[in-house]
């Protein structure tokens, strides 16, 4: 059953990993109900993350390339007489530093913090309290937000709250995706805005934290799934999580976050019953 259960949990990493409902949580909460019946861990959670974000790289490759090469244009001077002055305050420049920057809080807490996000942050009980709260804070920074600034208005200022409000995806429940954009939507970003750059702060820490688990596992015990099955996954995860960008850029153009928050207020309120009903073990 091992390469089923992977490739179901890559079909779960891929559909729900830009949705502001958090991919971790449902990957904590799908292993229970699998036939091995325990926590996917937080080493195949990070691996499985690399598909997604490959998919980010290919969906936005234009975006990351034209920031990329503005942000080491900073450094190269003039080049030629109608060659474009490139400094510090161009958009791509300032969303390139912003990103460097927004990573910080992620890397140093996700690295500080190692023995509670693979312990106490997987706690069913925290992942349900979780999803149903920062469910609220979502819809209600949502609806009372304005919409005004595009990406082109980034600040260094909003830019590191966001990359503060990223940090705090470490815990199962809260959501990459979902806890990016509510801190974007709270500073007056469109949700398309707020979306993009979250999805491309992402990727140095995701990257770094999959490429980290991966390193780390060679040579340590096989966890709940091998190289082969874990491997699958990040595939599977690959493909659906392209296809899941490409809706959500268009979904929210024009609608709200309100049926993710009715979704994460739902699976938050089940996942307590069970709880406590002794159906799901909490650890």
């Amino acid at each position: 059953m091992g390469f089923i259960e992977a490739i179901i949990l890559g079909l779960i990493q891929g559909l729900t990993e830009f949705l502001p409902i958090s991919s971790s949580a449902h990957l904590r909460i799908a292993g229970e109900f699998l036939p091995s019946a325990q926590d996917p861990g937080a080493t195949f959670t990070a691996i499985t993350q690399l598909g997604t974000e490959l998919a980010v790289l290919l969906y936005f490759r234009r975006d990351i390339v034209r920031i990329i090469t503005r942000w080491f244009q900073q450094f190269g001077g003039q080049k030629g007489a109608h060659a474009e002055v490139i400094d510090r305050s161009h958009p791509d420049v300032r969303l390139g530093w912003l990103i460097i920057i927004g990573t910080i809080p992620i890397v140093l807490v996700g690295y500080f913090a190692q023995d509670y996000i693979r312990s106490v942050f997987r706690s069913l009980w925290l992942v349900a309290i979780v999803l149903i709260v920062f469910g609220i804070i979502l819809g209600v920074v949502d609806l009372l937000a304005k919409r005004e600034k595009s990406i082109l208005d980034l600040s260094y200022r909003d830019g590191v709250i966001i990359g503060v409000a990223q940090m705090l995806a470490l815990i199962p429940g809260v959501s990459r995706s979902g806890a990016t954009m509510t801190a974007g939507r709270a500073l007056g970003y469109t949700r398309p805005a707020a979306a993009r750059y979250g999805f491309l702060l992402a990727i140095p820490a995701v990257f770094g934290s999959g490429l980290y688990e991966l390193v780390h596992s060679f040579g340590e015990p096989e966890g709940a799934y091998g190289y082969a099955e874990t491997g699958v996954a990040t595939v599977v995860a690959f493909v659906v999580g392209y296809a899941v960008i490409a809706f959500l850029m268009r979904y929210i153009e024009k609608r709200s976050f309100l049926p993710f928050v009715i979704y994460r207020i739902l699976l938050g309120a089940t996942l307590l019953v069970l709880l406590s009903l002794g159906i799901l073990n909490p650890l």
